[in-house]
């Protein structure tokens, strides 16, 4: 039988070896955009997105929204690059890019349609379930997926086991 520590340095030093930085959770992405205005509309109107409070004190045009749990920092930039060979490239869903699940992925098609955003639709099969994806650019050629990946289940590579705190509060409370 393995014993155990449950002082409380023994399972600060553990968790620091499971989470060497602390990380809570994803925060937010910075998109760099040639036009702040047109990136706000395409966020807010096309993808549900609310534009919140950016401190005063940034010197550099930009605006922060916020949906979804995570936030989008807008950055305008004047790097020419930006946006520029997207249409010679055409969409790749292999770019970087962020990916939002839905509900139907039918409904989101119809309405990029009717938006008249071009997107390209993918699925992807794994033992039995499929997975759909669309894949679109924003004004500046950023991609973003919209997919029902939550069909696919998440399988760890290696077994998790219970966190060392959540072993030591189990046997605390006689579990």
């Amino acid at each position: 039988m393995v014993e155990i520590s449950c002082k409380e340095e023994d399972i600060t030093m553990r968790e620091n070896i499971d989470n060497p930085l602390g990380i809570l959770s994803l925060n937010h992405i910075s998109i760099r955009c040639r036009s702040v205005e047109k990136s706000l509309n395409f966020y807010q109107n096309v993808l549900g997105f609310f534009r919140i409070r950016r401190p005063g004190s940034l010197n550099f045009h930009g605006a922060w929204l916020f949906g979804y749990g995570i936030g989008i920092h807008l950055l305008e930039s004047d790097d020419d690059s930006i946006g520029k060979h997207t249409p010679v490239r055409g969409i790749n869903p292999k770019d970087n890019h962020i990916s939002f699940q839905c509900e139907n992925v039918a409904m989101v098609e119809s309405t990029l349609k009717e938006m008249e955003i071009d997107c390209v639709k993918n699925r992807v099969m794994e033992g039995g379930i499929s997975v759909d994806q669309l894949f679109f650019h924003d004004p500046d050629g950023f991609v973003i997926e919209v997919c029902d990946c939550n069909n696919l289940p998440v399988v760890p590579l290696k077994e998790l086991d219970f966190s060392i705190r959540e072993v030591c509060l189990l046997t605390r409370s006689g579990a």
